[in-house]
């Protein structure tokens, strides 16, 4: 073959490269549930899970209708959310862990868990669920007491929240401002760990944050706005706060003296 036939040497300029067939797939967003145990908020629940919908369109909702003589479950179904209907009321704790277990079943990520009488805002979920995803922990709280606006909480009752919280630092050795908090949001590790018998059936409160801290989970407080739930709604009416305050002091008694080997692995957060 003459040199004159021999292909030409590509032409001098930028080095071409082959189109590479690889490409970066987005990772999924995480599968969120949101759950409301509601007793008796037929006159409510609607335009919470509409407010829901409307500023979350990915996040399925679902109602644990604990018992109700009203409409609940009706009206929550015809605003689009998933509705377990109890065959009576077993209780504030006994309905959340239902909605635990129902999250686990059916491969959801992420809980939010709400208050079905208006008291925890949707507005507020994205900040909780951003606080989950972006300070890498296990559980977020929504506190009252970090700064945001908040309603007027009766003297009694911010009494006994301010005791519960200067008694829950004390015992997981960190500060806890709002230990009474209902409105959470939580990985599928806190999820397993709360679907245990160990589970309050009637208020999973601050000595479920105790067990929390000592089972080694991560977990942060957030800022956020609540509102006041209507009148006469309350669980802690009546002599229910005798109950209540009894209950949760046995409660974190008990955690304290079964947990002493975990207790003894926690220590203060670095200053």
């Amino acid at each position: 073959m003459s040199p004159d036939s021999l292909p030409s040497p590509p032409a001098s300029g930028p080095e071409t490269r082959r189109p590479s067939h690889l490409s970066v797939v987005p990772a999924a967003a995480p599968k969120t549930l949101a759950v409301l145990p509601c007793l008796d908020e037929g006159p409510r629940i609607a335009a919470i899970v509409g407010r829901l919908r409307e500023l979350h369109p990915r996040i399925d909702v679902l109602i644990i209708d604990d018992g109700s003589s009203d409409d609940t479950a009706a009206a929550a179904a015809a605003a689009g959310a998933h509705v377990v209907r109890l065959p009576f009321n077993l209780g504030y704790g006994a309905a959340l862990q239902t909605g635990y277990k129902f999250a686990l079943e059916r491969g959801y990520d992420r809980v939010v868990q709400m208050d079905g009488d208006g008291q925890h805002p949707p507005e507020e979920v994205g900040a909780l669920l951003s606080a989950l995803d972006e300070a890498d922990i296990d559980l977020a709280v929504g506190s009252r007491f970090l700064g945001r606006p908040c309603y007027r909480i009766p003297a009694a009752r911010l009494a006994g929240i301010r005791f519960f919280s200067s008694v829950v630092s004390r015992l997981a050795r960190r500060r806890i401002t709002d230990p009474t908090s209902g409105f959470q949001a939580m990985n599928r590790r806190v999820l397993a760990f709360y679907e245990q018998d160990f589970y309050p059936y009637d208020y999973p409160d601050a000595d479920m944050l105790l067990r929390v801290r000592y089972a080694g989970f991560r977990f942060e407080e957030v800022a956020v706005e609540m509102r006041a739930g209507p009148p006469g709604k309350s669980m802690h009416r009546g002599m229910r706060p005798v109950y209540y305050v009894y209950k949760l002091l046995l409660s974190l008694a008990l955690t304290w003296l079964t947990d002493t080997r975990r207790r003894r692995r926690v220590r203060p957060p670095e200053p």
